[in-house]
């Protein structure tokens, strides 16, 4: 589905990798499987085993808010998607390409967020981090803003950036 896009039609992609992101984060939540689901959308690139597998990272993984942001993680699974080793390929290396594009989407992610953790993302955008599997403290995640526009705002930030990367490496791989 990557093949040959032209810069327009790459926009309108990007743009609605974005509100893909961030619909399916207001939506259904699991921050990795909305920038996934975008993704896939939008590219194809993502397989329903790759989406079924990111499922347990959201919320820092587990919902535990201590680890990954999960919507950086559903970015870095699917540039991996693309760009990284296969099972086939085990022995053959380290495949940099992969790991280039998921640092360069890391620092972009912690430039704008101010941390790759969820838990840090949490407090920079509510003022606290949330406890997302205390059925409490997770209502006052939402009462906060959590699924109305804070996580999908970073789902949809993401799922743009992971598309626009996406899309400059094939082109990159063309030239």
């Amino acid at each position: 589905m990557m093949a040959n896009i032209d810069p327009q039609a790459a926009q309108k992609i990007i743009v609605r990798a974005y509100s893909l992101g961030y619909e399916n984060e207001q939506k259904y939540g699991c921050c990795p499987q909305c920038v996934l689901a975008a993704i896939q959308d939008v590219l194809g690139i993502v397989d329903d085993a790759t989406f079924k597998a990111s499922h347990g990272l959201a919320g820092g993984g587990g919902l535990s808010t201590g680890g990954t942001c999960g919507a950086l993680a559903g970015g870095m699974l699917a540039l991996s998607a693309k760009h990284g080793r296969d099972r086939a390929h085990f022995g053959n290396g380290r495949f940099m390409q992969s790991y280039k594009l998921g640092k360069q989407l890391h620092d972009r992610f912690v430039a704008e967020f101010g941390s790759p953790i969820c838990a840090d993302v949490q407090t920079r955008l509510l003022g606290r981090p949330f406890n997302l599997l205390d059925a409490k403290d997770f209502k006052a995640f939402e009462n906060a803003g959590g699924h109305r526009d804070k996580c999908p705002k970073v789902a949809g930030t993401v799922a743009r950036w992971t598309a626009e990367m996406l899309i400059a490496a094939d082109k990159e791989a063309k030239q």
